[in-house]
């Protein structure tokens, strides 16, 4: 057995005790639901088309998650690995990438590219939806399949030599065990309850922002149009009286025709709050506070200071967290002592409460200065603790 079978072996505790996985899976984006047989099921590629290439909501949510993480300062011990991180994938940071694909898809793939002496050059990341988990025997995966067009190739988990060729980030799924779930799939109906109100109004306003009417034929007997009337009169509404460019055009009519104006009540029309309360849902799904939205009526928080100190605890942190520590343990082959997080005292929206912080622990007197920095998370002094 080599070195590397029997460390890979020791930290997977004897290989054939994990418990087996089910193989027999079915990724979440191509489930429909079966208790709502009137809704069509997820499908990844049309909810970023709907969310965030047509959705201004949804996209920006996501912009702020994703710029956030990607523009967090780091703490990283060793230079190369820092460059590694900080370095851009196809010409986008690699930590942007990152979050925006766990948050729309719920996984992130990252293929680890080496040089001829076996070093790590290139943390590239992988499109999640064109990334298919490929299991073994006892379900755990053994390979991923990454399918563009009419070619696939096939993406071993580990080389031969025991190195790591793919670093898998995922969320949380509760009844997968291969592909995480992504905020994309919750937002979904909110985003097209958003886009539907959006197209109602523009709908409206296209029509004098009043709702049509309908013609009237009181011409004194039983007899109606004759088909080739109804089809004239039909094609002369559509091309001369409809849309914005006709809105107030007015209309002659002849042969005991009479326009009958159809309302609807302020309730039926009050769409600016149907689409808010969507807005809302779409921000709450993807952890962003609303109010950095620009939503109107949202007073969850006191201020923007509330709101974006919420977003970095409560969002980016989290996040930030759960990719760094996917990539240090994907590169701890090369890195053995490596260490990634973010640093707490660069990011503007924690300086109130490290100040805080940092004013209370240096008025604890019965703390030394080592104890000090060890609570401020800054390493001891080389000369050693002095009172």
């Amino acid at each position: 057995m080599s070195l590397f079978e029997s460390l890979r072996t020791a930290f997977k505790a004897g290989g054939g005790s994990r418990v087996p996985l089910a193989h027999g899976f079915v990724p979440p984006y191509a489930l429909a639901l079966g208790a709502q047989p009137t809704r069509v099921g997820f499908e990844y590629r049309r909810g970023v088309r709907e969310a965030f290439l047509d959705n201004p909501v949804a996209q920006r949510a996501v912009r702020i998650v994703a710029d956030g993480v990607g523009a967090a300062p780091l703490t990283v011990g060793d230079p190369r690995a820092r460059r590694l991180i900080e370095a851009h994938s196809a010409g986008q940071s690699l930590l942007e990438t990152l979050a925006a694909q766990l948050v729309l898809h719920g996984n992130a793939f990252v293929q680890v590219m080496r040089d001829e002496s076996g070093l790590p050059t290139e943390l590239f990341a992988l499109r999640p939806e064109r990334i298919a988990v490929i299991a073994g025997t006892d379900g755990w995966p053994v390979a991923y399949d990454y399918q563009v067009g009419g070619s696939t190739v096939r993406l071993p988990v580990e080389d031969a030599d025991g190195w790591p060729a793919v670093i898998h980030l995922k969320s949380f799924h509760p009844t997968d065990d291969h592909y995480g779930a992504g905020c994309l799939s919750a937002a979904e109906q909110a985003v097209q309850i958003h886009n539907a109100a959006a197209a109602w109004n523009r709908a409206l306003l296209e029509n004098a922002a009043r709702p049509s009417g309908a013609l009237v034929y009181a011409n004194g007997d039983s007899a109606g149009l004759s088909p080739d009337q109804f089809d004239r009169l039909k094609e002369e509404l559509a091309s001369a009286f409809s849309g914005s460019n006709n809105a107030g055009r007015p209309m002659l009519l002849e042969g005991g025709l009479q326009w009958q104006s159809l309302s609807l009540s302020p309730a039926e029309m009050d769409f600016a709050e149907l689409k808010a309360a969507a807005a809302r849902d779409i921000a709450l799904a993807f952890g962003v506070p609303p109010m950095l939205l620009g939503l109107p009526g949202d007073n969850t928080y006191a201020n923007y200071r509330e709101a974006s100190k919420a977003l970095w605890r409560l969002t980016l942190l989290p996040l930030a967290g759960k990719i760094l520590a996917g990539l240090a343990e994907g590169l701890a082959p090369w890195f053995p002592q490596l260490s990634l997080a973010v640093d707490l005292d660069r990011v503007p929206a924690l300086a109130e409460d490290r100040e805080r912080l940092w004013t209370q622990v240096s008025g604890a007197d019965f703390l030394d200065a080592d104890e000090k920095r060890s609570l401020l998370g800054l390493p001891p002094r080389a000369g050693g603790s002095q009172p």
